[in-house]
């Protein structure tokens, strides 16, 4: 074989290995990146979710103390963002979700409350009730945030 023949060939074969591996590390780069996106896109649907549900039963635990009137719409629009928790989040932030709904449904049955009533509620930590749900929401998410 002439020396110009391995000469050349040695050069293709170079530029073949550099064209191949900035090919395969853009490659890398274009999928963490696209991984690390689709992440960000999840946790921020799921904790948009969070939040929607916490406005929801907070608005309707309001009215459950006041014992306002209300449609039960309310109740199926809680009840839909929960569905949708079923699909995004584990088990424990929806059955703390479904804990949160049984508590604001015992409120709006229970009586009427007075204001020293209510005082005492605040004293005893009684008006905490998304406490769990929203413990559980935090450990959910410090978990997918570390994965």
């Amino acid at each position: 074989m002439d020396a110009g023949y391995i000469s050349a060939f040695t050069g293709l074969l170079g530029a073949s290995i550099g064209g191949l591996s900035s090919v395969s590390t853009t490659w890398i780069a274009q999928s963490a990146q696209l991984r690390f996106a689709q992440k960000e896109s999840f946790r921020t649907r799921r904790e948009t979710l969070y939040r929607d549900f916490i406005t929801e039963a907070t608005r309707l635990y309001g009215k459950a103390l006041s014992h306002e009137t209300y449609e039960i719409t309310e109740f199926v629009l809680v009840y839909a963002l929960i569905a949708q928790m079923r699909l995004m989040a584990g088990q424990p932030v929806v059955g703390a979700a479904e804990e949160t709904m049984s508590k604001i449904i015992e409120t709006f049955l229970a009586p009427n409350l007075g204001l020293n009533d209510l005082k005492l509620r605040v004293l005893r930590g009684e008006m905490n009730f998304l406490l769990e749900f929203g413990e559980a929401c935090r450990l959910e998410t410090s978990v997918y945030r570390t994965s």
